[in-house]
């Protein structure tokens, strides 16, 4: 039916209403014996009513509005247009008040009766999933929430083509609320009830309708969800549907970020925009999980170029696309390289010149590097060195390093040379007119070879979950919460600082892989076992955020905090940068034990896990370098103090 059928029926429907009210007021006064004076007047007074109330009901769009859907605007819309044609029909035609009245109340009586009563009709036996398809619900749900969020489901649980879930109650913690129906279903309590209910109605479902709850509250109700054999869905907040985190639909699963209990971090987009906008921007491991997600968002906020930097051809060439699909106004230029290649690096600053670097890439897996100590000395520590020193020479405005928590306290390789990655861009900063700083955070949740994606890899395939230690934990944060705080800290950066995310409690990674099997469907230790398979070498029980000597400073970001500079000069780490790069560089094959006793004397409080931690000592303590394996280096670039 179009808009014109729409308009026509809808009047002719309303003004036989409106006609057969003041026809029914008559009869009824009358005793059914209408005066023929009465009855004489009466063809006059109808065109009147039916005139006046079509010329009302349009002036307030009656007509424009879907009744579907009606709710409180549509019945003030009604009662609004209703009231002002039986008042101007009475200024018009003046008759007894008692007639306009009733007219009044007929009118909103018959007009919303028959809007209902099609909504009514149509949801029964017109939709495909209407009353008559009923039986084919096979799951019954609890909506935690009897507000408009929980309206908004059970109507959409009812209106769904094939989903199999029948809302059967409410629970809600407001007292007023206790022992009332909404939407036909009872409110039997609240939180405190949820084990009693879920056996009481034989829940296969829990649905969390409260959108606007604070992250912290949400992971405790989904720990309280947990204790029940039920499944767990989630009604997605509106910031979460307009971000395009989720997409719309009324429920979603619960996601492995909804059990961390903290509220994400918030970005000034104000401040990012003055040092990204309209400049040229350089990520390098721009095919990595950070990586990509730094160019995604920075790409939100319109840099003159941004250069993809990066040694995986296939990661550099998926980004790129998935930018130009996303933004196709915005100049980006992919760039296969090495950072260990210094004289490639420098071809690229000096031909792109950029103005802000953001570091990314690196060698990030603890296991992996400590079998291969060489090649995260060569990447992480010279290959950061060789990106700095370009972005030194060539006068970057700000240059954004991304460490972990693993450089504090180290007892990995990975974790050692993050801390030395860290000391050297402190260094630079001391003695340059860029802005140098790093940022420090937990795991990411979802980056490539974290926990998350291994343990549902295992729980797909294997059916069972390996977990190093039972008292393990560590500390964890989202990847586009990871990014935010990278891009912020480019904001806030002076010089120098090691930025520091306040990512609250760690979490016990058999209590993450638990949760991740119950969100699978299954029940840890029954279908899916977990398997102890003890600490692997360079991994600690806990981490840490930050050394003894760096105490902490806050931002005016009250998520964000400083770790003071360690104090070590540039020129004290020259001569150690030149025997590292000669040991990894040499025809000698020096040994694991060498290199780790190399990185001890720049870093003492690295401990070493792998082989003996004496043995280690002793050698630091010996170390020497003959002079004939020390590979050349090209001249250093005088470094500016910054003014």
């Amino acid at each position: 039916m179009n808009v014109r059928q729409r308009l026509l029926v809808l009047g002719v429907l309303d003004m036989g209403i409106v006609c057969l009210a003041v026809l029914l007021y008559h009869l009824l006064r009358y005793e059914l014996q209408i005066p023929d004076e009465t009855a004489a007047a009466l063809p006059s007074l109808l065109l009147w009513e039916a005139g006046v109330t079509w010329l009302a009901f349009s002036v307030f769009r009656l007509y424009h509005r879907v009744w579907q859907y009606a709710s409180s605007a549509e019945l003030t819309a009604l009662v609004a247009a209703a009231s002002v044609a039986q008042t101007l029909v009475y200024l018009l035609h003046p008759a007894s008040p008692m007639l306009y009245v009733f007219v009044l109340l007929a009118t909103l009586l018959g007009v919303g009766g028959s809007r209902l009563s099609w909504r009514l009709f149509r949801a029964a036996f017109l939709q495909p999933n209407g009353w008559k398809k009923e039986h084919q619900r096979t799951s019954n749900a609890l909506i935690i929430g009897a507000g408009a969020a929980g309206v908004l489901v059970v109507k959409e649980l009812l209106r769904s083509l094939h989903s199999p879930l029948r809302p059967v109650a409410f629970l809600d913690d407001a007292p007023a609320k206790q022992g009332l129906s909404l939407c036909g279903l009872p409110i039997i309590g609240t939180r405190e009830k949820l084990a009693a209910a879920v056996a009481s109605y034989d829940i296969d479902t829990i649905i969390i309708a409260i959108p606007s709850l604070p992250r912290r509250e949400t992971a405790q109700l989904i720990a309280l969800c947990k204790e029940t054999t039920a499944s767990i869905k989630l009604l997605p907040s509106v910031a979460d549907v307009i971000s395009g985190k989720v997409e719309i639909g009324p429920i979603r699963d619960v996601q492995v970020e909804d059990l961390l209990g903290r509220e994400p971090v918030d970005v000034d987009l104000g401040e990012i925009a003055t040092y990204v906008s309209g400049r040229t921007v350089l990520v390098t491991g721009a095919g990595g999980s950070i990586g990509s997600e730094l160019c995604r968002q920075l790409a939100r906020f319109a840099p003159e170029r941004l250069l993809l930097l990066g040694h995986g051809e296939n990661s550099i060439f998926e980004i790129e696309g998935e930018l130009r699909r996303t933004y196709p106004e915005l100049m980006c230029e992919p760039l296969i390289a090495d950072i260990q290649d210094l004289k490639r690096l420098r071809a690229i600053f000096g031909e792109h010149c950029p103005a802000v670097v953001f570091h990314a890439a690196a060698h990030k897996h603890v296991p992996l590097m400590e079998k291969n100590p060489a090649e995260a000395i060569k990447n992480n520590i010279l290959g950061t060195w060789n990106v700095a020193r370009c972005a030194d020479e060539h006068g970057v405005a700000r240059f954004v390093m991304i460490s972990s928590d693993k450089a504090v306290n180290p007892t990995s390789v990975m974790g050692v040379s993050k801390r030395i990655a860290e000391l050297l861009v402190q260094a630079i900063d001391a003695r340059s007119v860029t802005r140098f700083a790093a940022v420090r955070f937990g795991n990411v949740l979802g980056s490539r070879g974290s926990v998350v994606p291994l343990f549902q890899r295992q729980i797909r395939e294997q059916g069972e979950v390996t977990v190093t230690h039972p008292d393990m934990v560590r500390y964890f944060m989202t990847i586009p919460e990871a990014v935010q705080l990278v891009i912020q800290a480019g904001a806030f950066a002076a010089g120098g600082e090691v930025f520091i995310l306040d990512m609250d409690k760690p979490v016990r990674i058999v209590d993450l892989a638990r949760d991740l099997i119950r969100l699978s469907g299954y029940t840890p230790d029954e279908d899916v076992k977990i398997r102890f398979t003890g600490i692997r070498p360079g991994e600690k029980l806990y981490e840490e955020l930050l050394t003894d000597e760096e105490g902490m400073t806050a931002t005016t970001h009250n998520r964000i905090f400083i770790g003071k500079p360690s104090g070590l000069t540039y020129e004290q780490l020259l001569p150690q940068l030149h025997q590292l790069a000669a040991m990894v560089s040499s025809d000698e094959l020096y040994t694991p034990v060498q290199l780790r006793a190399a990185l001890r004397v720049i870093v003492p409080t690295y401990l070493p896990t792998s082989g003996s931690e004496a043995v280690v000592a002793v050698a630091a303590e010996r170390l020497e370098v003959p002079a004939d394996v020390r590979v050349p280096t090209p001249p250093q670039p005088e470094l500016v103090l910054r003014v």
